[in-house]
């Protein structure tokens, strides 16, 4: 009998966040706006997402020896997911810079991942039993592939179920889409994993079968402000997202939507209902600034779902 619990692989970052009208060109030095410190990274956001809904998250990272290890610990903790992590002297924590576009809310991005990036196959495979023992395994490409590769093919030879959110997104190796019961790429992702423009929903269809041809089972491509789109063969469908208030960010809406799925899914709703309910917390998300911090709770959730 397996744990009710979902295992995240990835990256925590400290989230440096500068708020402008635009990006500065070279050379060139602009105020800015706004400026936030907190907690990110792919992994550490879908995390946290799940654990406020109300989910039972354990979290598979590796951190430096630095003051952005506190914060990650300590973001953990006060969310109650239970690390299972590695230290490492002689590497830095994760950090990204995120420029956000204070008319829009769009956002541009540099990770650098630091101790993470060191993540190794072996490490996935100390965590087997773990990973064997959870209902959920969900990573993304933070961390090196080889290390996702592995920790997809132990849950999948377990027969827990795999979500894969191939971001940032590289082309992948022959076998990897046969490991994810769910594969999460957003426009841009789904464009470089199949050669193909998507930049609408007729184009997510089209890109969606093809990632189906390639390997991938339930592919559900992020459409941003527009939903998504779900396609399992059985079922293809646009799922248009919530109008709820205006966007203030968009930096953690495809985290919100992951974390909410793999939550939607512990609970056993049914892959298109877990879409719209992960479109629903994506809508809450980017309505108000931050990453991890503008994750929504199920209250929130369940009153617009």
């Amino acid at each position: 009998m397996k744990n009710k619990q979902i295992i995240v692989l990835g990256v925590f970052v400290a989230d440096a966040a500068f708020r402008a009208n635009r990006m500065p060109k070279m050379g060139e030095t602009l105020i800015g706006k706004d400026f936030k410190l907190g907690p990110g990274g792919k992994g550490s956001n879908q995390a946290v997402a799940a654990a406020r809904l109300g989910a039972p998250v354990s979290f598979i990272s590796k951190l430096g020896e630095d003051e952005f290890a506190k914060l990650a610990l300590s973001t953990w903790q006060n969310e109650g997911i239970t690390p299972l992590i590695q230290r490492d002297k002689d590497n830095f924590t994760g950090a990204a810079f995120i420029y956000v576009d204070d008319k829009l809310g769009d956002n541009a991005i540099i990770v650098v991942p630091g101790a993470a990036q060191t993540i190794s196959s072996d490490d996935l495979r100390n965590y087997s039993t773990e990973i064997a023992d959870s209902s959920i395994f969900m990573t993304q490409i933070e961390t090196p592939l080889e290390a996702a590769h592995t920790g997809l093919a132990i849950a999948k030879k377990a027969g827990v179920t795999t979500i894969f959110n191939p971001a940032p997104a590289v082309p992948l190796p022959q076998g990897v889409l046969e490991l994810c019961d769910y594969l999460t790429p957003n426009e841009s992702e789904a464009s470089i994993l199949t050669g193909m423009e998507v930049n609408d929903i007729e184009d997510a269809k089209k890109a969606s079968d093809k990632l189906r041809s390639m390997g991938g089972n339930k592919i559900i491509i992020t459409l941003g402000e527009k939903g998504a789109f779900f396609n399992d063969g059985a079922s293809s469908m646009h799922i248009p997202s919530k109008n709820i208030a205006k966007v203030v960010e968009t930096t953690g809406a495809g985290d919100s939507f992951c974390g909410a799925l793999a939550y939607a899914l512990l609970k056993e709703m049914d892959p298109i209902t877990a879409t719209e309910f992960a479109c629903t917390a994506a809508s809450i998300s980017v309505t108000r600034p931050g990453t991890a911090p503008a994750m929504p709770t199920l209250e929130e959730v369940t009153q617009y779902l």
